[in-house]
């Protein structure tokens, strides 16, 4: 008995030739490409001004929907929320989660797994929600940035050693 895994003791053949069509069909999607059609997932700071329009009218028809059907309260999603880049970041990414839990090629888990994950991003949302700060005054409050200042001693601390050497 050997006690490598041999990469053809995991060859998927076709349907037909399996016995169990539903254990073909998951364990297929692992070692063929996807067709998936998702589209693609962008980084807001590198979008175009065309993508961001896109993206945006995208994000805001599906925060829609989102806000509808699981009920969420201005604590969690509050009306502003465009205008907190942390809020738009966490909706951005349970919209993408959201939408590659439903491919063609997923065999009825991606659903499931987006559900249980989806109170871990709702409470995000609370904690951001909370930390903005605009549900209690009930108008918008800008957000202040903080930019981490440049130092110039970072200049010289990042060509030296940090690591202890053996």
């Amino acid at each position: 008995m050997s006690t490598q895994a041999d990469d053809s003791d995991f060859e998927v053949g076709n349907v037909p030739d399996l016995d169990d069509e539903l254990t073909a069909e998951l364990f297929r999607s692992s070692f063929q490409p996807s067709p998936r059609t998702v589209g693609v997932t962008h980084r807001w700071r590198d979008m175009s001004s065309e993508q961001a329009e896109v993206v945006w009218q995208g994000l805001f028809e599906w925060v829609r929907w989102f806000v509808a059907t699981y009920q969420l309260t201005t604590s969690v999603v509050p009306d502003c929320w465009w205008r907190h880049s942390e809020v738009v970041a966490e909706l951005y990414a349970l919209q993408r989660a959201e939408m590659a839990s439903y491919t063609a090629d997923d065999a009825g888990f991606g659903p499931l797994a987006f559900h249980e994950r989806l109170p871990h991003g709702v409470e995000r949302l609370r904690t951001h929600t909370r930390t903005a700060g605009c549900v209690g005054l009930q108008s918008h409050k800008e957000p202040t940035p903080r930019i981490v200042p440049a130092d110039p001693a970072f200049d010289e601390w990042k060509l030296s050693a940090h690591q202890p050497r053996s």
